[in-house]
Protein backbone atom coordinates (compact mmCIF):
# COMPACT_ATOMS: atom_id res chain seq x y z
CA UNK A 1 0.00 0.00 0.00
CA UNK A 2 2.93 2.53 0.86
CA UNK A 3 4.88 2.19 -2.50
CA UNK A 4 1.40 2.42 -4.56
CA UNK A 5 0.27 6.02 -2.39
CA UNK A 6 3.75 7.00 -2.77
CA UNK A 7 3.68 6.36 -6.03
CA UNK A 8 0.39 8.36 -6.50
CA UNK A 9 1.12 11.60 -4.82
CA UNK A 10 4.24 12.03 -7.21
CA UNK A 11 2.40 11.92 -9.98
CA UNK A 12 -0.49 14.21 -8.73
CA UNK A 13 2.03 16.61 -7.41
CA UNK A 14 3.37 16.31 -11.59
CA UNK A 15 -0.29 17.44 -12.37
CA UNK A 16 -1.29 20.21 -10.23
CA UNK A 17 2.37 21.83 -10.68
CA UNK A 18 1.75 21.71 -14.48
CA UNK A 19 -1.86 23.27 -13.66
CA UNK A 20 -1.03 25.84 -11.71
CA UNK A 21 2.10 27.21 -13.74
CA UNK A 22 -0.28 27.36 -16.56
CA UNK A 23 -2.99 29.49 -14.68
CA UNK A 24 0.06 31.57 -13.45
CA UNK A 25 1.25 32.17 -16.71
CA UNK A 26 5.03 33.27 -15.19
CA UNK A 27 6.28 31.41 -12.44
CA UNK A 28 7.63 28.45 -12.13
CA UNK A 29 8.34 26.01 -9.39
CA UNK A 30 11.48 25.49 -7.67
CA UNK A 31 12.06 21.91 -7.05
CA UNK A 32 14.74 20.98 -4.44
CA UNK A 33 14.89 17.37 -3.96
CA UNK A 34 16.17 16.64 -0.53
CA UNK A 35 17.36 13.74 1.97
CA UNK A 36 16.45 13.05 5.89
CA UNK A 37 19.67 11.50 7.69
CA UNK A 38 16.87 9.46 9.76
CA UNK A 39 15.85 7.83 6.54
CA UNK A 40 14.00 8.96 3.31
CA UNK A 41 13.27 12.32 2.05
CA UNK A 42 11.36 14.20 0.07
CA UNK A 43 10.59 16.66 -3.35
CA UNK A 44 9.27 19.89 -2.43
CA UNK A 45 8.22 22.82 -4.90
CA UNK A 46 7.82 26.13 -4.24
CA UNK A 47 6.48 29.25 -6.72
CA UNK A 48 7.06 32.61 -5.69
CA UNK A 49 6.46 36.30 -7.40
CA UNK A 50 4.12 34.93 -9.60
CA UNK A 51 1.45 36.88 -11.84
CA UNK A 52 -1.26 35.22 -9.54
CA UNK A 53 0.54 33.19 -6.86
CA UNK A 54 2.50 35.75 -4.38
CA UNK A 55 3.65 32.30 -2.83
CA UNK A 56 2.58 28.49 -2.72
CA UNK A 57 4.49 25.18 -2.61
CA UNK A 58 3.09 21.65 -3.98
CA UNK A 59 5.32 19.19 -1.32
CA UNK A 60 6.06 15.47 -1.28
CA UNK A 61 7.91 13.47 1.21
CA UNK A 62 8.52 9.84 2.68
CA UNK A 63 10.18 9.51 6.11
CA UNK A 64 10.55 6.69 7.93
CA UNK A 65 12.65 5.53 10.91
CA UNK A 66 12.51 5.05 15.17
CA UNK A 67 9.50 6.89 16.27
CA UNK A 68 10.86 9.95 18.26
CA UNK A 69 10.01 9.22 21.72
CA UNK A 70 7.46 12.02 22.14
CA UNK A 71 5.29 10.37 19.42
CA UNK A 72 5.98 6.87 20.89
CA UNK A 73 4.02 8.52 23.76
CA UNK A 74 1.31 10.36 21.90
CA UNK A 75 0.38 7.02 20.21
CA UNK A 76 0.86 4.77 23.29
CA UNK A 77 3.43 2.28 22.08
CA UNK A 78 7.16 1.61 22.62
CA UNK A 79 10.06 0.78 20.66
CA UNK A 80 8.36 1.64 17.30
CA UNK A 81 9.29 2.22 14.16
CA UNK A 82 7.29 4.37 11.41
CA UNK A 83 6.65 5.10 7.93
CA UNK A 84 4.86 8.20 6.92
CA UNK A 85 4.43 9.95 3.32
CA UNK A 86 2.04 12.57 1.97
CA UNK A 87 1.50 15.79 -0.87
CA UNK A 88 1.00 19.06 1.13
CA UNK A 89 0.43 22.06 -0.59
CA UNK A 90 -0.58 25.56 0.05
CA UNK A 91 -1.23 28.46 -2.38
CA UNK A 92 -1.12 32.35 -1.25
CA UNK A 93 -2.27 34.26 -4.40
CA UNK A 94 -1.56 38.20 -5.20
CA UNK A 95 -4.95 38.77 -5.43
CA UNK A 96 -7.13 39.09 -1.99
CA UNK A 97 -10.51 38.14 -4.24
CA UNK A 98 -8.73 34.71 -4.51
CA UNK A 99 -8.43 32.71 -1.56
CA UNK A 100 -5.71 30.82 -0.18
CA UNK A 101 -5.81 26.91 -0.39
CA UNK A 102 -4.60 24.25 1.48
CA UNK A 103 -4.90 20.41 1.15
CA UNK A 104 -3.16 17.64 2.25
CA UNK A 105 -3.42 13.68 1.42
CA UNK A 106 -0.91 11.17 3.52
CA UNK A 107 -0.34 7.38 4.96
CA UNK A 108 0.87 5.85 7.77
CA UNK A 109 2.46 2.82 8.99
CA UNK A 110 4.22 1.97 12.60
CA UNK A 111 6.04 -1.40 12.99
CA UNK A 112 7.17 -3.32 15.49
CA UNK A 113 10.30 -4.97 16.39
CA UNK A 114 10.23 -7.57 13.97
CA UNK A 115 9.16 -4.88 11.14
CA UNK A 116 5.73 -6.33 11.36
CA UNK A 117 2.67 -3.66 10.57
CA UNK A 118 1.08 -3.08 13.46
CA UNK A 119 -0.91 0.55 12.61
CA UNK A 120 -1.88 2.06 9.40
CA UNK A 121 -3.97 4.70 8.39
CA UNK A 122 -4.75 7.39 6.01
CA UNK A 123 -5.56 11.12 6.25
CA UNK A 124 -5.94 14.59 5.09
CA UNK A 125 -8.49 17.05 3.37
CA UNK A 126 -8.58 20.24 1.50
CA UNK A 127 -10.16 23.65 2.70
CA UNK A 128 -10.27 27.02 1.55
CA UNK A 129 -9.43 30.70 3.61
CA UNK A 130 -10.62 33.52 1.62
CA UNK A 131 -10.37 37.30 2.22
CA UNK A 132 -13.53 38.16 0.80
CA UNK A 133 -16.76 35.87 0.57
CA UNK A 134 -17.80 34.87 -2.80
CA UNK A 135 -20.93 32.27 -1.87
CA UNK A 136 -20.44 31.02 -5.65
CA UNK A 137 -16.77 30.33 -4.69
CA UNK A 138 -17.39 28.92 -1.55
CA UNK A 139 -20.74 26.64 -2.34
CA UNK A 140 -18.53 25.37 -5.82
CA UNK A 141 -15.91 24.22 -3.67
CA UNK A 142 -18.30 22.33 -0.88
CA UNK A 143 -20.31 20.70 -3.54
CA UNK A 144 -16.66 19.39 -4.82
CA UNK A 145 -15.75 17.98 -2.18
CA UNK A 146 -19.63 16.46 -1.59
CA UNK A 147 -18.84 15.23 -4.97
CA UNK A 148 -15.86 12.80 -4.43
CA UNK A 149 -17.24 12.07 -1.23
CA UNK A 150 -20.73 10.46 -2.28
CA UNK A 151 -19.03 8.12 -4.93
CA UNK A 152 -17.71 6.37 -1.39
CA UNK A 153 -20.11 7.17 1.32
CA UNK A 154 -22.89 9.78 1.44
CA UNK A 155 -22.08 10.24 5.42
CA UNK A 156 -18.56 11.05 4.65
CA UNK A 157 -19.10 14.72 3.32
CA UNK A 158 -21.31 15.87 6.71
CA UNK A 159 -19.14 13.77 8.73
CA UNK A 160 -15.14 15.35 7.40
CA UNK A 161 -17.34 18.76 6.49
CA UNK A 162 -17.96 19.02 9.98
CA UNK A 163 -14.58 17.42 11.20
CA UNK A 164 -12.75 20.44 8.95
CA UNK A 165 -14.86 23.40 10.28
CA UNK A 166 -13.79 21.93 14.24
CA UNK A 167 -9.74 21.36 13.41
CA UNK A 168 -9.19 24.42 11.68
CA UNK A 169 -10.39 26.66 14.11
CA UNK A 170 -8.34 29.24 15.91
CA UNK A 171 -9.66 28.62 19.66
CA UNK A 172 -7.46 31.55 20.62
CA UNK A 173 -9.70 33.87 18.18
CA UNK A 174 -12.87 31.89 18.46
CA UNK A 175 -12.82 32.30 14.72
CA UNK A 176 -12.29 29.14 11.67
CA UNK A 177 -9.02 29.54 9.65
CA UNK A 178 -11.67 29.78 6.88
CA UNK A 179 -14.58 28.42 5.43
CA UNK A 180 -13.50 24.63 5.33
CA UNK A 181 -13.98 21.64 3.43
CA UNK A 182 -12.57 18.35 4.14
CA UNK A 183 -10.42 16.65 7.09
CA UNK A 184 -9.73 13.01 8.11
CA UNK A 185 -7.07 11.48 9.68
CA UNK A 186 -6.91 8.07 11.39
CA UNK A 187 -8.65 6.40 8.17
CA UNK A 188 -8.25 2.77 9.52
CA UNK A 189 -9.65 -0.95 8.66
CA UNK A 190 -13.19 -1.18 9.64
CA UNK A 191 -16.10 -2.97 8.82
CA UNK A 192 -16.94 -0.86 6.30
CA UNK A 193 -13.91 -0.08 4.48
CA UNK A 194 -10.50 -2.36 4.27
CA UNK A 195 -7.17 -0.29 3.80
CA UNK A 196 -8.02 0.04 -0.35
CA UNK A 197 -11.12 1.28 0.15
CA UNK A 198 -9.69 4.08 2.00
CA UNK A 199 -7.12 4.51 -0.77
CA UNK A 200 -9.25 5.03 -3.60
CA UNK A 201 -11.52 7.32 -1.25
CA UNK A 202 -8.42 9.67 -0.16
CA UNK A 203 -7.31 9.70 -4.12
CA UNK A 204 -10.57 10.61 -5.27
CA UNK A 205 -10.71 13.70 -3.01
CA UNK A 206 -6.86 14.20 -4.01
CA UNK A 207 -8.13 14.11 -7.64
CA UNK A 208 -10.65 16.53 -7.20
CA UNK A 209 -8.13 19.25 -5.70
CA UNK A 210 -7.47 21.24 -9.06
CA UNK A 211 -11.50 20.50 -10.09
CA UNK A 212 -12.53 22.70 -6.56
CA UNK A 213 -10.18 25.20 -6.83
CA UNK A 214 -8.58 26.24 -10.25
CA UNK A 215 -12.26 27.93 -11.67
CA UNK A 216 -12.31 30.25 -8.52
CA UNK A 217 -8.91 31.07 -9.19
CA UNK A 218 -9.52 31.58 -13.08
CA UNK A 219 -12.83 33.85 -12.01
CA UNK A 220 -11.01 35.81 -9.83
CA UNK A 221 -7.68 36.70 -11.04
CA UNK A 222 -7.97 39.65 -12.94
CA UNK A 223 -10.60 41.08 -10.25
CA UNK A 224 -9.81 44.69 -9.31
CA UNK A 225 -8.13 45.57 -5.75
CA UNK A 226 -7.15 48.50 -3.62
CA UNK A 227 -4.54 48.71 -1.08
CA UNK A 228 -6.89 48.94 1.87
CA UNK A 229 -7.75 45.22 0.29
CA UNK A 230 -4.61 44.23 0.28
CA UNK A 231 -3.95 45.42 3.75
CA UNK A 232 -6.73 43.11 4.87
CA UNK A 233 -5.50 40.19 2.93
CA UNK A 234 -2.49 40.40 5.45
CA UNK A 235 -4.33 41.04 8.57
CA UNK A 236 -5.90 37.65 7.84
CA UNK A 237 -2.66 36.05 6.45
CA UNK A 238 -1.62 36.35 10.15
CA UNK A 239 -4.40 34.28 11.33
CA UNK A 240 -3.27 31.46 8.99
CA UNK A 241 0.51 32.03 10.38
CA UNK A 242 -1.07 31.40 14.06
CA UNK A 243 -2.76 28.66 13.49
CA UNK A 244 -0.25 26.85 11.84
CA UNK A 245 2.14 27.63 14.33
CA UNK A 246 0.27 27.00 17.57
CA UNK A 247 -2.31 24.58 16.50
CA UNK A 248 -1.09 22.27 13.60
CA UNK A 249 -0.78 19.06 14.36
CA UNK A 250 1.03 18.26 10.55
CA UNK A 251 3.81 21.04 11.42
CA UNK A 252 4.14 19.98 14.67
CA UNK A 253 4.44 16.78 13.82
CA UNK A 254 7.11 17.93 10.94
CA UNK A 255 9.29 19.74 13.52
CA UNK A 256 9.56 16.43 16.81
CA UNK A 257 10.58 14.37 13.76
CA UNK A 258 13.68 16.01 12.46
CA UNK A 259 11.64 17.17 9.23
CA UNK A 260 13.13 19.87 7.00
CA UNK A 261 12.14 23.26 8.14
CA UNK A 262 12.28 25.04 4.65
CA UNK A 263 9.56 22.65 3.73
CA UNK A 264 7.60 22.87 7.16
CA UNK A 265 7.15 26.45 6.85
CA UNK A 266 6.81 26.44 3.42
CA UNK A 267 2.95 27.52 4.48
CA UNK A 268 3.84 30.41 5.90
CA UNK A 269 2.71 33.55 3.48
CA UNK A 270 6.13 36.16 2.53
CA UNK A 271 3.77 39.28 3.56
CA UNK A 272 1.63 39.10 7.25
CA UNK A 273 0.27 42.01 9.21
CA UNK A 274 -0.16 41.90 13.22
CA UNK A 275 -2.29 45.41 13.60
CA UNK A 276 -2.85 46.11 17.45
CA UNK A 277 -6.72 45.15 18.23
CA UNK A 278 -7.79 45.37 14.72
CA UNK A 279 -11.76 45.24 13.91
CA UNK A 280 -13.82 45.42 10.54
CA UNK A 281 -15.85 48.59 9.87
CA UNK A 282 -19.35 47.31 11.28
CA UNK A 283 -21.64 46.51 8.13
CA UNK A 284 -18.41 45.73 5.94
CA UNK A 285 -17.39 42.90 3.32
CA UNK A 286 -14.61 42.42 6.12
CA UNK A 287 -16.72 41.96 8.92
CA UNK A 288 -19.64 39.46 6.74
CA UNK A 289 -16.40 37.31 6.42
CA UNK A 290 -16.13 37.23 10.44
CA UNK A 291 -19.46 36.49 11.07
CA UNK A 292 -18.98 33.40 8.70
CA UNK A 293 -15.71 32.47 10.25
CA UNK A 294 -17.66 32.67 13.80
CA UNK A 295 -20.31 30.67 12.68
CA UNK A 296 -19.99 28.09 10.13
CA UNK A 297 -22.14 27.51 7.13
CA UNK A 298 -23.72 24.32 4.97
CA UNK A 299 -23.24 25.52 1.95
CA UNK A 300 -24.69 22.87 -0.01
Amino acid sequence: MKDKFFKYIHELQDTISSKLEAIDGKAKFKEDVWERPEGGGGRTRVIENGNVFEKGGVNVSGVHGKLPESMQTYFGVEDADFFACGLSLVLHPNNPMIPTVHANWRYFEMYDKEGCIVDQWFGGGQDLTPYYLFEDDAKHFHQTCKTACDYHNTDFYKKYKARCDAYFYNTHRNEGRGIGGLFFDYCKTSEDMNMQNWYDFVTEVGDSFLEAYAPIVEKRKDLPFTKTQRDWQEIRRGRYVEFNLVHDKGTLFGLKTNGRIESILMSLPPRVQWVYDHHPTAGSEEEKLINILQNPVDWV
